[in-house]
């Protein structure tokens, strides 16, 4: 999609969506997932490529022709209304019969717990009851796919879990093809399928979430994927060891990326790969740290401490005019998550194991996976990131 201006919204996304899939389009503010969403739906304009549905070109159908249904942000409900005529209303502009209509508004009340609302007007309604009338509302049409555009965004944390699991319960039980767009990867982790990460109008990589989180195929999706984030450092190979600021570990066999002794590489690791020294197996290499601050979650502790190192990240990488120079006075400040009831306490030392097995390492210059697994040979990294078009 290219505006008059030039700008290029969504950049040669090569995707399919398989029949009965829940996809989700994840990535940060204006990276295209909202645009490709609009395309797919007949809101935006294709300047070029092809949409098919059910291997039928759409590309020039208007919307209603499309037999989609979108649930928006926003609730868009009529308030003059009551849930059942909000939830008919599609059907009656359809003109269905009205003996039809009212069974299947009456079968989605059952499937989403709003038989007791359906007299209801909209502002006697909670948020989430009000967001569950609005998939109500595309759910009963019974339409071959289901474009959601950050529906959970307008509701509270709280709120938003217990819809997450709901969505969830949803497309098992209907199975309808769905394509969902968030910025929230906890929302693409716990509810997609698979999981497509957007950045600048493409798509970096398509997979399981698991995938994403275990083989992120660059920086940015490793940086992206993962809550807390993934540490990032400035590192140094050195043998059979990596070296970063004032530590140095061992590598693992199955995590040795094929660069030189003294080659400068970019070393992540996820802070759950960390543990506390006395609880983890006498085989894991320990890092003595110093403690700058502490974070109690109930479940979980979070330790944090400083290297002296750079802070990498993919917007550090692109920034530097020679993709080398870094700021060399900035250190990192890594995140360790550690069992509750830790021992840590601010300004005061702490031993630390570190899983070896769960490094990643990543090419300074390109900012690639230098441990993502090969491409077969007959095919390029845009198949294997996207399977097939659509």
């Amino acid at each position: 999609k290219v505006f008059p201006n030039g700008f290029v919204a969504v950049d040669g996304v090569d995707l399919e969506i398989r029949d009965g899939e829940f996809m989700v389009l994840v990535g940060p503010s204006g990276c295209g997932k909202t645009s490709l969403l609009r395309m797919i739906s007949g809101l935006e304009e294709v300047t070029e490529g092809r949409i098919l549905i059910d291997d039928r070109d759409v590309t020039d159908l208007a919307p209603r022709r499309r037999d989609i249904a979108m649930v928006f942000q926003t609730y868009a409900l009529y308030p003059h209304m009551t849930v059942r005529q909000n939830l008919g209303y599609g059907l009656k502009v359809r003109r269905t019969q009205k003996a039809e209509a009212k069974r299947r508004v009456e079968e989605v009340a059952r499937l989403l717990g709003l038989e007791e609302m359906l007299s209801r007007r909209p502002a006697q309604l909670s948020g989430g009851q009000r967001q569950r009338v609005a998939m109500g509302r595309a759910i009963v049409r019974e339409p071959k796919a289901f474009l959601m555009d950050e529906p959970l965004s307008n509701l509270d944390a709280k709120l938003r879990v217990s819809m997450r699991a709901s969505l969830s319960q949803l497309h098992s039980r209907l199975g309808v093809t769905t394509v969902y767009v968030t910025h929230d990867q906890v929302e693409a982790m716990t509810l997609g399928q698979r999981v497509a990460v957007m950045r600048d109008g493409r798509i970096l990589q398509v997979d399981a979430p698991q995938r994403l989180y275990e083989e992120p195929r660059d920086l940015f999706v490793a940086a992206f994927i993962g809550s807390p984030a993934m540490n990032l450092v400035e590192a140094r190979m050195d043998g059979d060891e990596v070296v970063f600021g004032q530590f140095r570990l061992p590598l693992h066999p199955t995590r040795r990326p094929a660069r030189r002794s003294g080659t400068r590489v970019v070393l992540g690791i996820r802070p759950e790969a960390f543990g506390d020294a006395e609880l983890a197996p006498a085989a894991f290499p320990k890092l003595d740290v110093v403690v700058e601050v502490v974070e109690e979650l109930g479940s979980d502790a979070h330790v944090f401490f400083q290297v002296d190192a750079p802070p990498i990240s993919s917007e550090t990488l692109e920034a530097s005019e020679d993709r080398t120079t870094l700021l060399a006075d900035e250190k990192a400040l890594f995140n360790a998550r550690v069992a509750p009831g830790t021992s840590a306490r601010v300004g005061k030392p702490l031993s630390l194991a570190v899983d070896p097995s769960r490094l990643h390492f990543f090419d300074a210059s390109t900012a690639a996976s230098l441990l993502a697994r090969p491409l077969p040979s007959d095919r390029t990294p845009a198949e294997e990131t996207t399977a097939a078009p659509v």
